[in-house]
């Protein structure tokens, strides 16, 4: 594709290198810069300077934070006894839209796939198993991963690591773990629902 100048050229090549945007969209949002106000352009290229100058990852939980603790660790209305393990913050974010839970989080920053070489050690589960350690106030994890081969591989290594940990430690195993229910979506009608998602309704089915 001919671009005008280098600088369009330089512009497109840079955004079409986010998840998503091929140089074609790429074009039509930088050629969308160029009509609107210069203003614009600048608070842009500040905003993402700052976010990426001043964004980290909460080290409790490693959900992404502004200071050491993000604003779910911070608060001390969260209910200490839940916490909820997450793939990544964007499945945090969508949690917390839905105003539904009021526990805490713990972000994983991926799920086991070998056939990616991500293992147990790529990703926070040491952490993890420290959350829940002898003085630990949590009664219940909620496993909410991916309906996915690798979401599965990844919440059973977690309840076999949590119940390794918790005989190794002659703790009381008293610890719930749960994950998310799966099954038919609302508006979906049986004949567009893969068997996998209408063997578990049926299996997981509720009283009406």
């Amino acid at each position: 594709m001919e671009y005008p100048t280098k600088l369009i050229e330089q512009a497109v090549h840079e955004v079409a290198k986010l998840p998503g945007i091929g140089r074609k969209t790429a074009l039509r949002l930088v050629l969308n810069l160029l009509r609107r106000p210069e203003q614009d352009a600048k608070d842009l290229a500040a905003a993402l300077e700052a976010v990426r100058l001043h964004t980290r990852y909460c080290r409790v939980c490693f959900h992404i934070a502004e200071a050491e603790l993000c604003s779910v660790c911070a608060n001390p209305a969260r209910d200490q006894a839940l916490l909820c393990i997450v793939e990544n913050s964007r499945d945090v974010m969508a949690i917390e839209s839905t105003g539904q839970y009021r526990g805490l989080y713990h972000v994983l920053g991926g799920v086991i796939s070998p056939m990616d070489g991500i293992g147990p050690d790529e990703l926070n589960m040491a952490a993890l198993l420290e959350r829940l350690g002898p003085a630990t106030e949590v009664k219940e994890i909620i496993l909410a991963l991916g309906a996915t081969v690798e979401g599965d591989t990844t919440g059973f290594y977690i309840q076999r690591k949590v119940q390794e940990a918790f005989a190794l430690l002659a703790l009381p195993s008293a610890l719930k773990v749960s994950t998310l229910a799966r099954g038919l979506p609302v508006g979906g009608e049986l004949e567009y629902a893969d068997e996998i998602t209408l063997a578990r309704s049926i299996a997981q089915r509720i009283s009406y």
